[in-house]
């Protein structure tokens, strides 16, 4: 069994294209935020689905598949783990900041069609 003490699964639509970034050493990091969806029924029976918003990082390889394959829309399964870390602002605010940083992405959803 994989290591289940801080493991992540979650599946959902990215809500931006990744940003990518170059480290001074060329490692590569990609961020972006995934939506997963909840949906539940109300006091009165109707419907309600509620949008959850996630912050990912992917480093190394993880990020060069962002890079070239996610876009904002795409739906994905990311695996990883819980990761809070903490700074404080320029007013002197401690902010306190939880990110999922990525083992592994999966995508899912239709295949795109080619143009013939």
């Amino acid at each position: 069994m994989t290591n289940l003490r801080n493991s992540v699964r979650l599946m959902g639509h990215l809500g931006q294209n990744p940003e990518i970034k170059t480290t001074n050493t060329g490692k590569k990091v990609a961020s972006f935020s995934l939506a997963t969806n909840e949906s539940f029924k109300d006091a009165n029976g109707n419907k309600v689905t509620e949008a959850m918003w996630h912050s990912i990082v992917a480093w190394g390889k993880q990020a060069e598949f962002s890079e070239k394959y996610l876009e904002k829309g795409k739906e994905v399964v990311i695996e990883g783990k819980l990761s809070v870390r903490n700074y404080v602002d320029k007013t002197g605010t401690k902010k306190y900041v939880t990110e999922i940083l990525v083992n592994d992405i999966l995508m899912v959803g239709p295949k795109e069609k080619k143009a013939s």
